[in-house]
């Protein structure tokens, strides 16, 4: 063995498959807008790409399975009158969708049923797809549009009036502003649509209380001068972010929610290139993506005990300008695909490319599959601004992978790092509740966790072991007799056994011990009459009695071991339901 620690994932091999050319989205005029934003944006169903056209502003709309080279001519979506800066996709309808607009306006679609960019029809002929409606608003450039990931129908829009809109689409009006004083660089949305994190030119982190339209928290980000992303980590208080250092350097940071005055471990370096790095997390697989704006390399990372593990690294020739990761209900569970990436190539045609864990796929993987967020919101528009929070539900991936459609997952509290089966366990645990009370039970609770169920299942592994052992040896196994004081255990008398030996019921219940043992520790020569050297006074009698004792000891010392398993076992299974009781309470309080 060479001795050297390697740490444990499940996704230590994930790899990237690209795709061959003539699978990919070919033929495409992808904006060549120097604005900062992804370019691309992406849904189980369909694709949208900020397009170069003239004219006024224009995106396209690919549904997925019409991969290929395109036609030069295809229906695109028009109604702003200058480029296009920023799509999103409403998460709970795969057929509706907004845009925001160097125009300062923010477009509302839908995707015509039987949508398609190869129509039957002579080019000239060609209809472009019509807004369904628009916000009018921001009297500057809206450079970035996010829907809100639990509220139904809630976009927030940031625009270079130095302002975040927050709109309700459904009354087409601006409900909330909030004023950050500079160009905002990027935004994203807690899991439960309470909080919105953003980073902007003036170097700052912000984290925002949306509805009371103030910063909850507001401090120093990346110290460089190019810009600085941001992104939640699913359902975990965490943020992390990617920017740069004086010497444009770049950096990525984990933030914790609860003490965001600097970072947890600082800035790490990342290297010297000097593109934008565009962060994506997987809740599924409690992993980060970063891709380089600029290079054609994508590497990721695991999230665990409040540090990014480096797991590998996708490089490419091919740079990337604009990227987009499919949602997890639509990655391909039947290749053990985690996640998908869409990358631009060259401003002409967008390559996926497959994350896979190297695994038989023949059953369904529910280890790396656990339930994701579905088409269903926690709330409407006018529950979100009245002040309610909440986790949208979360269906069953294993559903999907069999054809059987979306299924709720009832019961699915705690995050999905946490094991279902365990999950409904810790409403109806009393010992829970009172331990929730102490302050600091977020740092204290979160991490021991698994080590304390570790160490009850290699202790537990280990007493087994050496059960077999001594049953097949039980006078000379040496395992147990160095652990409690070797040295007194060579005398073999009951003065000289260690005290908790001593309270085993073994040997309370042995009253021939109790009676030989003063006899031999006394006088071992007179118990064997006739005997004059050490050598003659191991008889045979001599040999029974320490042979009983020996193998009353080790099994006293078993049954210690045991029972020390067992509390260990009870203790870590309580860890596991306080930590999910906190993650359950910190959901509901937000």
């Amino acid at each position: 063995m060479s001795g050297r620690f390697v740490r444990s994932s499940k996704y230590r091999h994930v790899f990237g498959r690209p795709t061959r050319k003539e699978q990919c989205y070919d033929n495409l005029r992808i904006s060549r807008n120097a604005w900062d934003t992804n370019l691309v944006k992406v849904n189980p169903r369909y694709l949208s790409v900020n397009w170069e056209a003239g004219g006024g502003g224009a995106f396209a709309v690919i549904p997925l399975e019409e991969r290929g080279k395109l036609p030069e001519r295809i229906p695109l979506f028009r109604g702003h009158t200058a480029v296009v800066l920023d799509t999103d996709w409403n998460p709970f309808n795969d057929e509706l969708l907004a845009s925001g607009s160097d125009d300062g306006k923010v477009c509302l679609w839908r995707v015509p049923e039987g949508f398609t960019v190869t129509p039957d029809v002579p080019a000239d002929d060609i209809q472009d797809i019509a807004p369904v409606g628009k916000l009018s608003g921001h009297p500057k450039k809206v450079g970035h549009v996010l829907f809100n990931p639990a509220a139904e129908n809630i976009l927030a829009t940031a625009s270079g009036d130095f302002t975040v809109k927050i709109w309700d689409i459904e009354a087409g009006a601006a409900k909330l502003t909030l004023n950050l004083g500079d160009i905002v660089q990027s935004q994203s949305w807690s899991a439960n649509g309470s909080l919105l994190v953003t980073t902007s030119r003036d170097k700052k982190l912000r984290i925002w209380d949306v509805r009371q339209e103030r910063p909850a928290h507001e401090g120093a980000g990346h110290s460089g001068a190019k810009n600085s992303r941001s992104v939640w980590l699913g359902e975990h208080d965490r943020i992390a972010t990617t920017g740069f250092s004086k010497m444009s350097d770049r950096q990525l940071a984990l933030w914790d929610l609860r003490s965001p005055q600097l970072p947890i471990d600082g800035f790490k370096t990342l290297d010297s290139i000097s593109g934008v790095c565009m962060p994506f997390w997987d809740d599924g697989t409690q992993c980060l993506y970063l891709a380089g704006r600029g290079d054609g390399n994508i590497r990721y990372f695991e999230l665990e005990n409040d540090k990014f593990e480096y797991l590998s690294e996708y490089k490419s020739a091919d740079p990337q300008r604009g990227i987009a990761f499919m949602p997890k209900r639509g990655v391909n569970m039947h290749d053990n695909e985690v996640t998908c990436a869409f990358k631009t190539v060259n401003d002409t045609y967008i390559e996926p490319i497959s994350f896979i864990v190297p695994r038989r796929s023949e059953t369904f993987q529910d280890d790396i599959y656990p339930p994701t967020t579905g088409l269903k919101p926690a709330m409407g528009p006018s529950e979100w601004l009245a002040g309610k929070e909440a986790i949208p539900p979360k269906i069953s991936m294993g559903s999907l992978y069999e054809g059987e459609g979306l299924k709720e997952v009832t019961g699915i509290e705690a995050k999905p790092t946490s094991n279902v089966s365990s999950e409904p366990e810790p409403k109806a645990v009393e010992p829970v509740k009172k331990a929730a009370e102490p302050t600091p039970e977020p740092t204290s609770v979160v991490k021991p966790a698994p080590s304390m169920k570790e160490q009850g299942a290699s202790m537990a592994a280990m007493v087994s072991k050496f059960a077999d052992e001594d049953e097949a040896e039980p006078v000379e196994e040496s395992s147990f007799d160095e652990a409690p004081k070797p040295v007194e255990r060579a005398s073999r008398s009951p003065e000289t056994v260690s005290p908790s030996v001593m309270a085993s019921p073994f040997l309370r219940k042995d009253e021939q011990f109790k009676t030989q043992s003063p006899v031999a520790s006394s006088s071992p020569i007179a118990s064997t009459p006739g005997a004059s050297t050490p050598a003659q006074s191991t008889g045979p009698t001599a040999a029974g009695v320490s042979t009983d004792a020996v193998s009353r000891e080790i099994g006293a010392i078993k049954e210690l071991l045991a029972e020390q398993t067992k509390t260990i076992a009870s203790q870590a299974q309580q860890m596991q339901n306080l930590t999910a009781e906190i993650e359950s309470l910190k959901a509901k309080l937000g």
